[in-house]
């Protein structure tokens, strides 16, 4: 049976879990919840239940072919200066890649699976590329994949990653092995790496309630645990290794707060021009393909 087309959304499922997918609003996934004879459990924070949404009030979407932000949306390569829309109103910054922004086309689908691509052409980016997102659900987890693949003649940057949104509850904790942090200026730019304070460490177990982050991590273990004490409920967070970054947001006063594993810092290509060696930046070479895998993995207390 295929997934259920429902306000634009397609609907995944096996014996545990469901999904939605919004591919024509940036390929978002709008849901990922168990349902059970008690209530419904949202593992992450849903969209809007009905109509049109902002990818940055789903539940979780793509970053590609880069991650976080580009300083006033200009780099060089390959000898040449590119530019990039301001498209997030009022930074002068241009974030999140473009995926999260452009609708993409169903590739494949089945009851507990989904395939969805887009390509982009060389205006804005050094070479043209295609972008691929899979979402696959197992046992009640979800296994999300993204890559993107250089279809043009010359090298061009690369980076990916996902943007999941969590729910907030004044007890919940997030765990996760980092080794620096990135400080960072008004507008969000990194300054100076540096040792993350106590209270902002995951490595040592912070309360998004009582955190005010927007930083990126650096040496990322590949592996968060989000603890709800008060659910009786948890969910790991598993990364390949090509995700070594890990950007914690978590506003004040919000009912969510994001756990993004991400192939490199923020403005990692102007970093790298700079002299960085440590940005995680990609340079993929003409059919060149750059993929990662992240696995959300829930637990209740009293099921096996």
């Amino acid at each position: 049976m295929a997934p259920r087309r429902d306000d634009s959304r397609l609907r995944l499922s096996d014996a545990l879990a469901e999904a939605e997918v919004a591919p024509a609003q940036g390929g978002c996934l709008t849901a990922f919840r168990w349902r059970r004879d008690d209530g419904v459990i949202d593992w992450l924070r849903p969209a809007p239940a009905a109509g049109a949404f902002s990818p940055n009030a789903s539940a979780c979407f793509p970053l590609l072919p880069y991650s976080n932000r580009i300083r006033e949306g200009r780099f060089r390569f390959g000898g040449r200066e590119h530019r990039l829309a301001a498209n997030f109103a009022p930074s002068r910054h241009s974030i999140h890649g473009h995926g999260w922004k452009l609708p993409w086309r169903v590739a494949d689908r089945s009851e507990s699976s989904l395939t969805l691509s887009y390509d982009h052409d060389s205006s804005d980016w050094p070479a043209p590329y295609r972008a691929e997102q899979r979402f696959r659900l197992d046992h009640g987890a979800l296994s999300i994949d993204v890559a993107v693949t250089n279809l043009g003649d010359a090298a061009m940057p690369a980076g990916l990653g996902l943007h999941p949104y969590f729910p907030r509850t004044p007890d919940c904790r997030l765990t996760a092995e980092i080794a620096r942090m990135w400080a960072t200026d008004a507008e969000v730019m990194p300054t100076e790496l540096v040792a993350p304070p106590p209270n902002a460490d995951p490595s040592l177990g912070l309360l998004p309630a009582q955190a005010a982050l927007d930083n990126c991590f650096t040496g990322f273990s590949g592996r968060a645990v989000i603890d709800w004490p008060g659910r009786g409920a948890s969910l790991t967070l598993e990364a390949e290794p090509v995700l070594a970054f890990l950007v914690v947001y978590t506003p004040p006063e919000a009912d969510f707060f994001c756990v993004e594993p991400v192939s490199h810092c923020t403005d990692a290509v102007n970093l790298a021009a700079a002299g960085s060696s440590d940005t995680g930046l990609r340079t993929l070479d003409p059919g060149e393909r750059f993929a990662a895998s992240v696995c959300f993995l829930p637990h209740l207390e009293g099921l096996s």
